[in-house]
């Protein structure tokens, strides 16, 4: 490894091993970084009612944040750039295409 060179080493606590299910993801920024909130749904999709006429007006999904990140501007192209090799490979070992805009 040249002097320079940085590398991690990066260990997973057990009791975070499995992971946290989440249905989508909700992604904002503020001036100092970019935060991906991972949102489990709770209850299944509500009627939304007009309370003038009482037709349904559409639908909400209750959820609940389960993981907040928060990364600097700086490490969302290197996010996007491992997303995309990740969904790429992805893709090639099970023969299945997300459906991207293109």
């Amino acid at each position: 490894m040249a002097s320079n060179e940085v590398k991690f080493k990066i260990d997973v606590p057990t009791e975070m091993e499995g992971g946290v299910p989440a249905d989508f993801a909700s992604l904002w920024h503020t001036s100092t970084s970019f935060v991906i909130d991972f949102v489990a749904a709770t209850k299944p999709p509500q009627p939304v009612t007009d309370p003038e006429s009482g037709a349904v007006t559409g639908r909400v999904v209750p959820g609940r944040v389960v993981s907040r990140v928060r990364i600097p501007p700086a490490q969302v192209f290197e996010l996007a750039r491992a997303l995309t090799q990740q969904l790429d490979a992805w893709e090639r070992e099970t023969g299945q295409k997300t459906g991207g805009a293109s």
